[in-house]
């Protein structure tokens, strides 16, 4: 259960920024014979995009590498900016947010390694998976229980839109919009 301080920090949230390496995926980096980069990403995660994306927030796919299939997953996900090789991750945070016009107040930022520290401080929410080093859990206001490609993006979705009462209404309309009722 979060705490009220996350909560107050939850509703702010327009803008959500996620890692990838770590976050959206497991970190482990699989090669094949050939020299080809394998990334697994967990449905569930793809789906809490979609969800916060249907609330109305923005967004972002940050990663220090340069991954085309960090740029599939987004485009297929539909995340409005998708930043490869992004060393300073706290300038990208601060660019989304002159790029958007939203406050680093209204931003999410989920991490899982040390280089993602800088951009946490920056976000209003800063939050690692629960896999994630000490120093990055120091530097989050709120740790997943989920680790890093294990439904944590869900988690954190489902909390904002929780804390920003939408979150019955979001999924309701995605379940019609999916043959539901």
């Amino acid at each position: 259960m979060p705490t009220p301080a996350i909560v107050a920090r939850a509703r702010k949230i327009r803008l959500l920024v996620m890692d990838v390496d770590g976050v959206l995926t497991d970190g482990r980096m699989m090669l094949s014979e050939r020299g080809d980069e394998l990334k697994a990403f967990h449905t569930h995660d793809g789906v809490a995009v979609a969800l916060a994306k249907r609330a109305g927030l923005r967004t972002a796919m940050v990663t220090g590498e340069s991954s085309p299939i960090a740029k599939a997953r987004g485009t297929k996900l539909g995340v409005d900016s998708v930043v490869l090789g992004a060393r300073r991750k706290g300038e990208v945070v601060e660019a989304l947010c002159a790029e958007y016009d939203v406050p680093a107040a209204a931003v999410a930022f989920i991490g899982d390694d040390l280089l993602d520290i800088p951009a946490m401080q920056i976000a209003g929410l800063a939050v690692a998976v629960a896999d994630a080093p000490a120093p990055v859990k120091a530097a989050a206001h709120h740790v997943t229980r989920a680790r890093g490609g294990h439904g944590a993006v869900r988690e954190l979705v489902e909390l904002i839109l929780t804390s920003q009462r939408s979150w019955r209404r979001v999924v309701a309309a995605y379940v019609r919009e999916h043959g539901g009722r």
